[in-house]
């Protein structure tokens, strides 16, 4: 198999412990946009958790004007993604991220701990059903269960897909079931977990139905635990319907998750979490089309042909074959989730653009995200800069009430947002 191009590059990265800063640099994105990167420092780093306390009685997040926001289903633990069935039921994963101990002790919701917030288990799929097209589900129900770390779900005719951590599962299903009945059957097996919560495993399918994208993150920062241990890992794979065929479809995407095809074209687009350790400014997220066969850099360099100054000098070929990025949407802003709005309802200001769900900064001085970012599009490119959406998630330097993940537009034409350190799923809608 044609693949593994960071494991031919080296068997083992040695860290380049003198070289502590790089210069600033100009780059030209993908989408033909200049921006400047500041100066690399590795000594610049910072650590900044938020800590998560409960959404005021009343209170919700903050759209613009013209938009309402509301509560489309509360009570849960950890919902990440949200998938909209054929027949339009709500698909929401709830997935236990095994944060660590640090992660954990800042991550507690004030009177209240993260495992006493709702009554739904995590590692399962939950189905909402919103009949009489009210805004709120009449029907509620456990969709699949037992399950290790899922994160994407996808629908091809008769079968349902989810994709745990360490594989992708394939269940029987037919249309307006509400609970998945059948057993599934392991199709494609998956390195497991990974750095920083880069256990996340997204799944998209093309139109014609005949492939599967998979997701996988690195399992580490930089390859500090050396390259044989990213087999398979910082791409996005594709599969066949029975999970034959593999191959790699992007590379060097350090942690792709959101995807979507941007609409009118048959360009996949992922957002991708960049590295850590250089500063707060450095690396930006970010959102691109994904060119198939193509390598974006990681860990060997960033936006193209900017050498990560722990690796200077390794592997000079690979890192002059770096593509670069679309579209830069912030430093360490944890960009997950991606939708292309395809609906009328909203604005035309709206329509064809991308959502994007910031879970929020861990390792910065001064939070970034957590809020739902915007960027116009027309005929599958950008034509504006990213701007605010949803907001409000934030109350303080040191405290939010939320974190938005997953994003998905329902075929009424609402934007749904996962807020999972609240257990609660938002509803815009224009008014």
């Amino acid at each position: 198999m044609k693949n593994q191009i960071l494991i031919s590059a080296a068997i083992l990265i040695g860290f380049n412990t003198h070289a502590q800063t790089t210069p600033k640099a100009t780059v030209k994105t993908g989408a033909g946009k200049m921006i400047e990167l500041p100066e690399a420092d590795m000594q610049a780093s910072k650590t900044n958790f938020s800590k998560v306390v409960a959404w005021p009685e009343g209170k919700t997040p903050v759209a613009p004007k013209g938009f309402v926001v509301s509560k489309f289903a509360e009570g849960m633990k950890s919902p990440r993604n949200i998938v909209i069935a054929p027949n339009g039921d709500v698909i929401v994963v709830l997935s236990n991220s095994q944060r660590t101990k640090v992660e954990q002790a800042a991550n507690v919701i004030t009177g209240k701990a993260q495992s006493e917030v709702g009554g739904k288990s995590v590692n399962t799929v939950m189905l909402f059903r919103d009949e009489n097209k009210d805004g709120k589900p009449e029907i509620v129900s456990t969709f699949l269960s037992g399950l290790n770390q899922p994160y994407g779900a996808a629908f091809i005719g008769n079968s349902f897909y989810v994709a745990n951590t360490d594989g992708v599962w394939q269940y029987p299903y037919k249309t307006g079931d509400t609970q998945i009945t059948g057993a599934g059957k392991k199709i494609l097996e998956l390195p497991a977990g990974g750095y920083n919560n880069h256990w996340t495993r997204n799944l998209i399918v093309n139109a014609a139905k005949t492939k599967i994208y998979v997701t996988v993150g690195s399992g580490s920062n930089v390859a500090e635990r050396g390259l044989p241990n990213e087999i398979r890992r910082a791409n996005i794979l594709e599969i066949n319907p029975d999970g034959t065929g593999e191959k790699i479809y992007g590379s060097g995407l350090r942690n792709p998750v959101g995807m979507a095809w941007a609409p009118g074209t048959n360009a996949l687009w992922t957002a991708v979490n960049e590295r850590d350790g250089l500063g707060d400014d450095l690396v930006p997220d970010y959102i691109t089309s994904v060119k198939p066969g193509a390598f974006y850099g990681w860990p060997f360099s960033y936006f193209g042909q900017n050498e990560d100054p722990r690796l200077k000098g390794q592997n000079p070929e690979l890192v002059a074959k770096a593509v670069v990025p679309d579209i830069p949407v912030g430093a360490h802003t944890a960009s997950l989730g991606l939708a292309f709005y395809t609906a009328k309802k909203f604005p035309s200001k709206y329509q064809g653009g991308v959502f994007i769900g910031q879970h929020g900064s861990w390792n910065r001085s001064e939070f970034v995200g957590y809020k739902v970012a915007f960027i116009p599009f027309k005929l599958g490119k950008p034509t504006g800069k990213i701007e605010d959406f949803l907001t409000g998630f934030v109350k303080s330097n040191k405290e939010v009430y939320g974190k938005p993940v997953g994003v998905a537009v329902t075929q009424d034409g609402a934007l749904l947002v996962a807020d999972d350190v609240s257990g609660i799923i938002w509803r815009v809608a224009a008014k």
